[in-house]
C-alpha cells in the first residue's frame, strides 16, 4: 500500500515538473508537444479574447426603440468591472478561486495539493483550475467553438486540455488585469436555464442588474455557477439554498480579499432564495415578449428581411444588434383591435390579416403586419407562428387586380373619363375557359351600362374589365401589377403560391403561367397574393409611380452602436407620375359612390381617399386595398381551415362565418376593418388632397367699397 502512494507521488511530481516546463519552456516534445497541437486554438482564443466579441443578444426595437423581440444563441448580457457589484466578486472569488487575487494564472499550491488528494483517494475529489483557467475552458467552449465537436474538445478531461489552459491563464494574467479577467469570466460562464454571464444572470434570477446584487443574490448566483444543473433553484430549492449559505460562511472568511463580516453573513443566510417565477430570461425570437401575440407577424417579417439583405439568423443571434423597425404601436394597435373586432381570434377557419404601409419616395416604411390571429404556437387559442401577412397566401384579392388592367389603360392614353362598355354579360374573343368561350357576368347588383373608368373602378363591373383587359394587352396587365408593388406575388411564386426555388425546379413563375395560359380572369383577382404587397400597391400609387420595397427597418446598429448598412434595393420610377395620378384619381370614388361607400359611412369618413374592394368567385377571400397620401393599407380576408369554403358575412355586430357558398365582399369585413383601424390612425393628423386634385382657386378680393363680411 506505502509503494504504491508513493509511486502515485512520484507521478505527481512528475506531473507537475511538466506542467512547469510547458509553462516556462519552449515547446519542443512530449507535453510540449501537447501544447503545441493547440496553438490554432490558442491564437484564435487570444485574437478572440483582444476583440472580447463574445455572443450577444440582439434586439428588436418598435420606431421608438421599444423593445419587440430579442434573438439569441446564449442569454448574455455583456457587463463592464464597475457594472458588477463587490458582493458578485467576492462570492465568486470565495468559493471558485479564494486565492485569485494572489496567483499568476495557476495556482501552483491549490494545483498539487488537489493532486495529492485526487492520487490518494482514487477519485476526483478536488478541482485546481483557477477563475483564469476557468475563463479560458468557458470561453473555448462558449464562445470560439463553432460546433459541438469543439465545445467537447474544450472540455475534455486530458493533460494536453489542462496544458492548454494553464498556458493561455499564465499569458492572459501578463496581459489582462485581474478585473478584466474577472469580468470576462463573470460575462462568459453559464448559470444554467439557458443564461450566460452575470448580466443576464441578475436579470433572469432576480430581475435586476448585476450592481444591485445583494450578498444573499450573489452567493446564490455563485453557487449555481458550480453545477448550474443540479443546482437549478426552481428544480432544486433546498440542494441550491444549502450551497448559496455555504458560500456566504466563505464570503465571511478572514482570508479573502474581499468579504462581509460575520453579521452580515448571518442575515444573509436567514434570506430566501427570492428567484423569479416566473424566471426572467427572455423569450428568444418572435413568440412571447410584450405584445408578441400582435408583433410576431411584423418580427418575423423582420427577420426575414434581414437574412436576405445581409444579416442572417445565426449573425442575428450572436451579434448584439440593435434593429430599430419602422413598426408604430398606433397603428399596429389600431390594425389589431380592428381585425379582431370583425373576425374574433378564435373564428373558425376565418383570418383577418392587415397592412399598413406609409407612402413616401425614398422609402415604403412598413407601419403594421397584424391579424386577428395571434402569433404563437398553440392553435387551440387561436394562435399561428406561420407569416400570413407579409408572405404570398394561397387565395386571390378578386376585383383588386382590376387596378392593373386600369394602370395598363392609362399608361397607354387612356383617360379615367373615357367611357367603356358594361354589357349584363360577355363572351371574350381573346380568352378561353379551357377548350370553352369564356364568358362573365357581373356582380350581384353591379347594372350593366356605359361608364367612365373612373365609375367602373368605383362599382367594379366584371364584364367591363375583361372587355377592357383586351384592348390592353394580358401580358402589359400582369407587367403592371409587378410594376406597382406585387412583386412577390407575380414574380417570386409559381401558381400555386409556392416560392420559386433557385434552381427553377417548381417553376415558371405565377406571372409567366398567366401570360402562357392566357388566362383573362387574371384581372379578377383569383390568383395567390400578398397582403404586404396589396397595401404597397397603394403606397406606390400615392408616391407619384414610385415604387419602394416595403421596408420594416429605421436602422441597424452594431454592438458598439456603429451603423451597420444593408443592402436593401433602391426605389424606382415603376410608372409615370401621370398614370399614378390617373389611378389615384381614378380610385377616389370607392368610399363616396363605390363599393365601400356604407363601410365608409359607417365611421364617417371624410378624408380624400382611393380605394378598391375585391372578392373572388367562390367567396373563400375578399379584400380591400386603400390609401390617403399619409397612410396605406390592404386587408385580405380568407378561408384559412385545412378545407376552405365560403365565407358568410353576419351583418352587423355579428362575425362572419364559414357557410359553404358564401356572401361575403370586400366592402363587408375587409372595409369595414381598413376604417376602423385608419380612423384612428389618422386622428390628428391634417387632411390632405390626393394626388391630382386641382388646386382650390385662391380667394377673390371683394370690389371696391364692398362691405367687410
Amino acid at each position: 500500500m506505502r509503494s504504491g502512494v508513493l509511486l502515485k507521488m512520484f507521478g505527481l511530481c512528475v506531473l507537475a515538473g511538466v506542467l512547469v516546463a510547458a509553462l516556462l519552456l519552449p515547446v519542443a516534445t512530449g507535453a510540449g508537444a501537447m501544447v503545441n497541437q493547440t496553438t490554432h486554438a490558442m491564437s484564435k482564443m487570444s485574437s478572440s479574447l483582444a476583440k472580447q466579441e463574445m455572443p450577444q443578444v440582439s434586439t428588436v426595437t418598435d420606431r421608438n426603440g421599444k423593445p419587440i423581440a430579442y434573438f439569441f444563441k446564449d442569454y448574455r448580457v455583456e457587463t463592464r468591472p464597475d457594472q458588477i457589484a463587490d458582493t458578485m466578486k467576492a462570492a465568486i472569488t470565495a468559493v471558485e478561486d479564494k486565492r485569485y487575487w494572489h496567483h499568476g494564472g495557476v495556482d501552483w499550491h491549490g494545483t498539487i495539493r488537489a493532486l495529492a488528494t485526487n492520487i490518494g483517494s482514487g477519485e476526483t475529489a478536488q478541482g485546481a483550475s483557477t477563475i483564469t483557467q476557468q475563463y479560458v475552458k468557458n470561453y473555448l467552449v462558449h464562445v470560439t467553438a463553432t460546433n459541438e465537436l469543439e465545445a467537447e474538445q474544450a472540455k475534455e478531461t486530458t493533460i494536453a486540455r489542462k496544458l492548454r489552459e494553464a498556458k493561455i491563464a499564465v499569458e492572459l494574467e501578463r496581459t489582462m488585469s485581474k478585473e478584466e479577467i474577472l469580468t470576462g469570466y463573470l460575462n462568459v460562464v453559464p448559470f444554467g436555464n439557458q443564461t450566460f454571464g452575470v448580466g443576464a444572470a441578475a436579470q433572469t434570477y432576480f430581475g435586476t442588474t448585476p450592481d444591485k446584487l445583494t450578498i444573499a443574490q450573489s452567493a446564490l448566483l455563485a453557487a449555481v455557477v458550480n453545477q448550474p444543473g443540479s443546482l437549478n433553484p426552481n428544480s432544486n430549492p433546498q440542494d441550491a439554498l444549502a450551497r448559496r449559505n455555504l458560500v456566504i460562511d466563505l464570503m465571511a472568511d478572514n482570508n479573502n480579499d474581499i468579504r462581509i463580516t460575520k453579521e452580515d453573513a448571518e442575515i444573509a443566510k436567514q434570506e430566501p432564495l427570492g428567484v423569479l417565477s416566473p424566471l426572467g430570461r427572455p423569450p428568444n425570437g418572435c413568440v412571447g415578449i410584450g405584445d408578441g401575440t400582435t408583433d410576431g407577424f411584423f418580427c418575423t417579417y423582420v427577420r426575414d428581411y434581414l437574412e436576405r439583405y445581409g444579416i442572417d439568423t445565426d449573425q442575428l443571434k450572436v451579434g448584439g444588434y440593435t434593429v430599430r423597425t419602422t413598426l408604430d404601436r398606433t397603428a399596429s394597435d389600431a390594425a389589431k383591435q380592428a381585425a379582431q373586432k370583425q373576425v374574433p381570434t378564435q373564428t373558425e377557419g376565418i383570418a383577418n390579416a392587415m397592412s399598413v404601409v406609409e407612402p413616401g419616395k425614398d422609402k415604403h416604411k412598413v407601419r403594421a403586419l397584424v391579424a386577428n390571429r395571434d402569433f404563437g404556437n398553440d392553435p387551440s387559442k387561436g394562435q399561428t407562428a406561420y407569416d400570413i401577412v407579409s408572405r404570398v397566401q394561397p387565395f386571390g384579392a378578386g376585383s383588386i387586380y382590376k387596378i392593373f388592367t386600369a394602370g395598363a389603360a392609362l399608361e397607354r392614353g387612356m383617360d379615367i373619363y373615357d367611357t367603356i362598355d358594361v354589357p349584363a354579360s360577355y363572351t371574350s374573343r381573346v380568352y378561353k375557359n379551357g377548350l370553352a368561350p369564356y364568358t362573365v357576368h357581373n356582380a350581384e347588383g353591379v347594372r350593366p351600362g356605359p361608364r367612365t373608368l373612373q365609375m367602373a373602378l368605383a362599382t367594379s363591373p366584371n364584364t367591363g374589365f375583361v372587355a377592357l383587359l383586351e384592348r390592353v394587352g394580358l401580358n402589359n396587365a400582369v407587367d403592371m401589377a409587378a410594376k406597382l408593388g406585387m412583386r412577390k406575388s407575380i414574380n417570386g411564386v409559381n401558381a400555386l403560391g409556392s416560392t420559386l426555388k433557385d434552381d427553377g425546379s417548381n417553376g415558371p413563375s405565377l406571372g409567366d403561367s398567366i401570360k402562357n395560359r392566357n388566362n383573362g380572369s387574371f384581372t379578377l383577382g383569383f390568383t395567390p397574393t400578398s397582403v404586404l404587397e396589396l397595401s404597397n400597391v397603394a403606397a406606390t400609387i400615392m408616391s407619384d409611380g414610385v415604387y419602394c420595397p416595403p421596408t420594416p427597418i429605421e436602422e441597424v446598429k452594431d454592438r458598439y452602436g456603429n451603423p451597420v448598412p444593408l443592402n436593401e434595393p433602391g426605389c424606382e420610377q415603376a410608372v409615370s407620375p401621370a398614370v399614378a395620378t390617373g389611378l389615384a384619381q381614378g380610385l377616389s370614388k370607392d368610399d363616396t359612390e363605390g363599393t365601400s361607400r356604407a363601410a365608409a359611412q359607417a365611421v364617417q369618413w371624410a378624408r380624400p381617399m382611393i380605394g378598391k374592394t375585391g372578392t373572388t368567385q367562390e367567396h373563400k377571400s375578399a379584400a380591400f386595398l386603400a390609401a390617403t397620401p399619409q397612410m396605406a393599407g390592404a386587408v385580405l380576408t380568407y378561408s384559412d381551415g385545412k378545407r376552405p369554403q365560403g365565407i358568410c358575412d353576419g351583418g352587423g355586430d355579428a362575425p362572419p362565418y364559414l357557410c359553404g357558398d358564401g356572401n361575403i365582399y370586400g366592402g363587408k369585413v375587409p372595409a369595414r376593418t381598413w376604417f376602423d383601424a385608419m380612423t384612428k390612425i389618422h386622428n390628428g393628423l391634417p387632411t390632405v388632397p390626393l394626388p391630382g386634385t386641382p388646386a382650390a382657386p385662391p380667394a377673390q378680393a371683394p370690389p371696391p367699397g364692398a362691405p367687410t363680411p
